[in-house]
């Protein structure tokens, strides 16, 4: 497994270890299910979540800073903050990093987001279903794999660490080096996607500021 990852990209990696990927996949858009679920039928839980002082905290500072450059209605300029905050704090900052310390700590925070992403996208009244909801979409999909990849790849790199010689591995060390090398290649693949969402989400959310002052 070793060589192979040494000669492949992030797909390759991808292939090599094609069934966690996909259960990953699976909780990961199944988190966002149950959220959109649990708002769909208790709409209360989706107020008291944006009302929390956690969320207050994060829209008043990140997100109030992003919310600053859109309203700018520069495209080009919100398609490049929004993929720096998605790359820098959403993928590497909160999932991959946390794992280079602790074994899967990114794996379970990264788990955290798509349940969070449910209860806060879900409309929870029918004349906002289209307008929330259906533009929405595409993010939750795309960029979602993004997250999904970064969460791969920590889950990959705990597994090496933990349990080296099942992964054809002879020390942990060698399974930390191997872990790394393949999140640097899955990034190729997670910084691609991010790209894509950024310019679709700038397009978008700028789109519908245009069409609503108008």
């Amino acid at each position: 497994m070793e060589s192979d990852i040494k000669a492949s990209g992030g797909l390759a990696v991808i292939r090599a270890n094609r069934r966690p990927y996909i259960v990953i996949n699976i909780l990961y858009y199944g988190l966002v299910l149950c959220g959109m679920t649990v708002a769909a039928l208790y709409p209360a839980v989706q107020h008291r979540l944006l009302v929390s002082p956690q969320v207050q905290v994060h829209a008043n500072s990140v997100l109030g800073q992003v919310a600053k450059v859109y309203e700018s209605r520069n495209v080009p300029l919100a398609a490049l903050v929004t993929f720096l905050v998605n790359s820098v704090i959403g993928a590497f900052a909160t999932i991959t990093l946390p794992s280079a310390l602790i074994p899967f700590s990114g794996f379970v925070v990264g788990l955290c987001r798509p349940a969070t992403w449910g209860l806060l996208f879900w409309p929870t009244t029918r004349q906002t279903t289209q307008v929330a909801m259906l533009p929405r979409l595409f993010i939750l999909l795309i960029e979602g794999q993004a997250y999904v990849l970064a969460i791969f790849g920590c889950y990959l790199w705990g597994r090496w660490v933990v349990h080296p010689s099942r992964a054809g591995f002879a020390t942990c060390k060698a399974g930390y080096v191997a872990g790394l090398r393949a999140n640097l290649q899955l990034y190729s693949l997670i910084l691609a996607i991010l790209a894509v969402s950024a310019v679709y989400e700038a397009v978008e959310v700028i789109g519908a500021m245009r069409l609503i002052q108008h």
